[in-house]
């Protein structure tokens, strides 16, 4: 543990960056996880949601191969930029998302409004509709949702970009 810790101050962009790997490595496979073995299937929101992990866990894998193979400190504090801003968007669309499962606000149309439009065959677009409301949480654990958990995993990882970023700034260039 100590090793870990005189890393983290040594090199915290190596650091921060493994840590949104796999965090957001595990976040991904918690998400699979829920929707392929537990059964719970995603609703328009929760699947908006997944697109940060998707941009950010392979950038931070960029970022830790580079920071442990001397990349430009510009590079390491740009990309870890560019985390904290998508997780940070992120923070904010699963904020709103646990605010519409609480009822707090209006969710989307297309996942919590109501039902009137089928368009000229009833059967058939009843027969294809496969709707996941947006307001009514699957699953929750200590009072939070899904989308709960996910803004506070979210903000996480942007404060760990930050720090990333932090590190990045006052790393010396390297030759």
């Amino acid at each position: 543990m100590n090793d870990i810790l005189a890393l983290a101050r040594r090199d915290p962009p190596l650091v921060a960056a493994a840590i949104v790997v796999v965090v957001g490595f595990a976040t991904i496979g918690g998400f699979f996880f829920f929707q392929y073995v537990a059964g719970y299937q995603p609703c328009p929101l929760c699947l908006e949601e997944r697109l940060a992990y998707y941009a950010a866990v392979p950038l931070a894998a960029l970022l830790w191969l580079g920071a442990g193979h001397g990349v430009s400190r510009k590079v390491l504090l740009l990309g870890f930029l560019v985390i904290a801003g998508i997780m940070l968007w992120n923070t904010g669309l699963a904020g709103y998302h646990a605010g519409v499962e609480w009822k707090f606000w209006p969710g989307p149309q297309d996942c919590s409004g109501p039902i009137n439009s089928f368009g000229d065959n009833l059967l058939k677009s009843l027969q294809s509709i496969s709707l996941v409301r947006c307001d009514q949480a699957a699953f929750r654990f200590l009072g939070l949702s899904l989308a709960g958990y996910d803004a506070l995993l979210s903000l996480g990882l942007a404060l760990v970009a930050l720090w990333g970023a932090k590190g990045a700034y006052a790393r010396p260039e390297r030759d």
